[in-house]
């Protein structure tokens, strides 16, 4: 259950001398090692660890891109999981979102160190919780000490409110009924809340919905042609798609929830993509074609990650992660955890990605979310 508070990705960037440093050949070979041992890995996501299906889709070097498809799209029929299928995205969307905030910025009508209160105001107040000593940047890299509503509602997410429409005040009204869990900066804390609160950042300062700010500025702006944020009410996925299951625990039988209003993650959490997409998209990020060097500088700012979290390899900027990798360096991402899907992506600076999408988010084994990371590190490492 604890997947759905807060989405374990990954990211990051291998240093740019090692793409120079290999021939052609030498580069073509390494290449196709990793495109075998994503094979394997995707395999075995679906054979050992049980997950319905397993998609993928990655970028080398040289910009040639690979998508994969194994499992079943349908357990009922049997149908094969459709190649580069939409799927709920999860808290990817952060990502998007702190890039319309960071957008802002460089326009000069945000600023990163300013009060969350100057936007917001009166708006941010609770048990130990006051919008005037909280700064945006603090909400866009989870040192706020702000709660997480997610983790006060989600028995009922997955039973009587799967179809409930959520109001994003609601959301926040719902975290702040309850205490601060630190003073601002004090700590790191993983809180769907900080996203709610700079999607309505981004309407205040704009005028205008956040579906509308993130279509104009980002989707429209990097060429995504499957991604888009689902409306109010909007409960299937448009486009072709794997069906989406949920586990209650290892071993448990499967639930259809390809159907939910996803209303209740918002600014969080309600995009819907495809692995070729978040490939294009964290590309475009990080290759400067959404945001200005001085921002992607702010974006790729880090702090530390508590141990749980894997803290030693994982530090947290501003909606983007990065994330250790075995061969050395790191890949930056995100990734996300909705009822149904389990999203990982990385991008590396050298100008390779991969993102991989589970049809599940509960792993219907112990080792799956485990094994999950393990593929998408073997994509960039394996020789």
């Amino acid at each position: 259950m604890a997947v759905l508070a807060a989405a374990l990705a990954a990211g990051s960037v291998l240093p740019a001398s090692a793409a120079s440093t290999a021939t052609p050949a030498a580069t073509a070979a390494a290449s196709d090692t990793r495109d075998a041992a994503l094979r394997q890995g995707l395999s075995g996501l679906v054979q050992k660890d049980k997950y319905p299906a397993a998609l993928a889709a990655t970028v080398d070097r040289d910009g040639k891109t690979r998508n994969y498809a194994y499992g079943t799209g349908d357990v009922r029929t049997g149908a094969p999981a459709p190649v580069d299928g939409q799927v709920r995205a999860g808290s990817n969307t952060k990502t998007f979102v702190a890039a319309v905030v960071l957008q802002l910025v460089g326009e000069g009508k945000v600023d990163l160190d300013a009060p969350i209160e100057k936007y917001l105001p009166k708006l941010v107040r609770g048990k130990g919780i006051d919008g005037r000593k909280i700064t945006v940047r603090q909400i866009l890299n989870h040192t706020s000490g702000v709660p997480n509503y997610t983790e006060h509602m989600l028995d009922d997410l997955l039973g009587k409110d799967l179809h409930t429409y959520y109001q994003p005040r609601a959301l926040l009204d719902g975290a702040l009924e309850h205490e601060a869990l630190f003073e601002p900066g004090e700590k790191w804390s993983y809180s769907n809340t900080n996203y709610v609160l700079a999607g309505l950042l981004v309407e205040k300062v704009t005028g205008r919905p956040l579906a509308e700010e993130i279509t104009r500025r980002v989707i429209d702006r990097a060429g995504l042609r499957h991604t888009y944020f689902p409306n109010v009410g909007e409960q299937r996925i448009r486009g072709k798609h794997p069906k989406a299951y949920h586990s209650s625990k290892p071993g448990a039988p499967l639930v259809d929830v390809t159907e939910l209003d996803p209303s209740w993650s918002w600014a969080a959490g309600q995009i819907v993509s495809s692995p070729s997409d978040l490939n294009r998209f964290f590309k475009a990020l990080f290759d400067g074609k959404l945001l200005k060097p001085a921002q992607i500088k702010q974006m790729r700012t880090t702090v530390a990650v508590p141990d749980q979290w894997n803290g030693k390899q994982v530090r947290y900027g501003l909606g983007v992660m990065s994330t250790a990798l075995s061969c050395g360096g790191v890949m930056w991402g995100h990734g996300g955890d909705i009822p149904g899907h389990a999203t990982r992506i990385g991008v590396t600076d050298d100008g390779r990605a991969t993102a991989i999408a589970l049809t599940a988010n509960a792993a219907p084994t112990p080792q799956g979310p485990e094994h999950a990371l393990a593929v998408l590190d073997a994509s960039f490492c394996k020789k």
